[in-house]
């Protein structure tokens, strides 16, 4: 379940833009250009660039904000997530290092310690232990041992697999933190708070570990994008989202044919998470905080792949398509926003009427995210970058729009 606001129907003013602090900053949609969703790849290609020119922190930040919070728990109220240690990580990797203290300071109302253990998980007796909320601090002492003892990457390598099932555990927060930890492992050094963060994310995972309910095989689609489409609602769209995800049916097989092959596996997997962030931007309005999951869930299996011995990059595929489409049958709206009019002001119920298309506009958007403060925004900005084209830099404009400001 999300941590804030998944029943909130409040949504920015469309021609403000409200930084964390409380400070107003203008915006108006005529600052960029209109350009229908198109596809601008050498625009795309220099966003990915300049991201991997900065892909690991130099400046020790993250490393601190890391440490800052491995005393906290990974949820607080017995069930809302814990969402700083990837929001921080996201707001490093763009360039926002500067902000990332200040940025914690207000977040820390929402930390509360790491519970105490109650008894050791081992490698006899984990299976027990799998899934049982009451057993985190045990997980994620059992994960901070094998990756002090063992290569990281043999650690998740290992769990990978037996963590899969899984992961729609925690409305798919714990497999988007490990994303986030592994996709700074990759990135450069693999420093102590680093390593700590994987095991942190693992031991989450591990302890809210929930498979989804026997499914019925619906008709073959011939794309993500039209098999996210086809996903038949839950027949109750209200409760949170374990009541949710227990009445879900049937999905629409996606890929058409198995896929063997993990390069096949990864290049299905990028068009998965390019179809859900450009589907945000036209279904947001039904639950701005929850549906921005469906693309980052199977975003942050996507970061791991690389990490991941090549045999489990189709499971991969198949678990992270099961997340999107469950959480899109979740929350997603019957019927998608009006299209907007050229000069029409963004509001809740509109998309905007333009998106950014520039590597310097991609970059404006993170800005904008990161002053909004959210760390749903966020971590869709950061999503959206990925995808790096016009209408999925028009999505995370969307969720700054649509998600409530953090106070």
């Amino acid at each position: 379940m999300s941590d804030t606001r998944s029943g909130d129907s409040r949504v920015p003013d469309g021609t403000t833009d409200t930084n964390f602090d409380g400070t107003a900053r203008p915006f108006t949609h005529d600052d960029h250009r209109a350009h229908g969703g198109h596809v601008d790849r050498d625009a795309a290609s220099d966003a990915r660039s300049t991201r991997a020119a900065r892909a690991d922190d130099t400046t020790g930040t993250l490393d601190e904000a890391l440490e800052r919070l491995h005393s906290s728990g990974p949820e607080r109220d017995g069930w809302l997530s814990n969402h700083a240690p990837m929001a921080v990580e996201a707001l490093v990797r763009h360039g926002q290092a500067p902000t990332v203290h200040r940025w914690l300071d207000h977040y820390r109302h929402k930390l509360e310690d790491m519970p105490g253990t109650t008894s050791r998980v081992t490698a006899e007796n984990w299976r027990e232990a799998l899934g049982d909320p009451r057993r985190i601090a045990d997980w994620t002492a059992y994960f901070a041992q094998e990756t002090t003892e063992r290569p990281w990457r043999e650690v998740l390598a290992e769990w990978w697999p037996r963590l899969l099932p899984g992961i729609a555990a925690g409305a798919t927060h714990p497999v988007i933190r490990v994303g986030h930890a592994a996709r700074t492992l990759l990135a450069g050094e693999a420093s102590a708070p680093r390593v700590a963060e994987l095991a942190h994310g693992l031991g989450y995972w591990a302890a809210r570990h929930q498979p989804l309910p026997a499914l019925t095989p619906l008709a073959p689609a011939p794309s993500a994008a039209t098999a996210l489409d086809a996903v038949p609602p839950v027949s109750a769209q209200s409760g949170g989202i374990r009541d949710r995800l227990a009445l879900l049916t049937g999905f629409p097989v996606w890929p058409r044919q198995p896929v063997g092959d993990p390069d096949e596996a990864q290049t299905r997997l990028e068009e998965l998470v390019r179809a859900a962030t450009h589907r945000y931007a036209a279904y947001g309005h039904g639950e701005p905080v929850m549906l921005v999951h469906a693309a980052t869930a199977p975003n942050a299996v996507l970061r791991a792949l690389p990490a991941l011995p090549r045999t489990l990059w189709a499971p991969s595929l198949e678990a992270a398509w099961a997340a999107s489409a469950a959480v899109t049958a979740a929350y997603a709206p019957s019927e998608p926003a009006p299209a907007p009019t050229r000069h029409a002001s963004a509001t809740a119920s509109a998309p905007p009427s333009s998106c950014p298309r520039s590597s310097s506009s991609a970059e404006e958007l993170f800005a904008r995210a990161a002053a909004h403060g959210d760390d749903h925004a966020i971590k869709f900005a950061d999503t959206a970058l990925d995808v790096g084209d016009d209408t999925a830099l028009l999505a995370g404009l969307r969720a700054v729009e649509l998600i409530p400001p953090a106070p």
